[in-house]
């Protein structure tokens, strides 16, 4: 198995009820992976290096709903995972504060695995 396999990675779960639109996916997401990076480079700092240097690995992945992913960032949270929560501004399509992406890593991909291998990729 290559590194790239083997090294930390990034998820960002995306909930499905609110049937964003592409634009509107993508900046959540980016706004998950750089506030995960954030505090990975702060408390993480080694991780963060080795995330890096194996192309910073993510994967964008589906959940239901608002009461599924806080039940993910729960068990995230206390698996010690850096886990940060996306609300949004309310500037276009959704209300402000409205939960949409949930950022976890980076981690070790196994750690990251244990949490979402029911969930499908976005």
């Amino acid at each position: 198995m290559s590194r790239e396999h083997d090294g930390p990675s990034m998820a960002l779960i995306v909930r499905k009820d609110l049937k964003l639109s592409p634009g509107k996916l993508a900046v959540q997401c980016s706004h998950a992976a750089v506030n995960c990076s954030l505090t990975a480079k702060k408390t993480e700092p080694r991780l963060m290096e080795r995330w890096q240097s194996n192309g910073g690995r993510k994967i964008c992945l589906a959940i239901n709903d608002l009461e599924s992913l806080k039940l993910l960032m729960g068990k995230s949270k206390s698996a010690g995972l850096i886990t940060h929560l996306i609300k949004d501004a309310g500037h276009t399509e959704l209300p402000p504060g409205t939960i949409t992406v949930l950022g976890i890593g980076p981690a070790p991909k196994s750690s990251i695995d244990a949490l979402t291998s029911e969930l499908k990729p976005y």
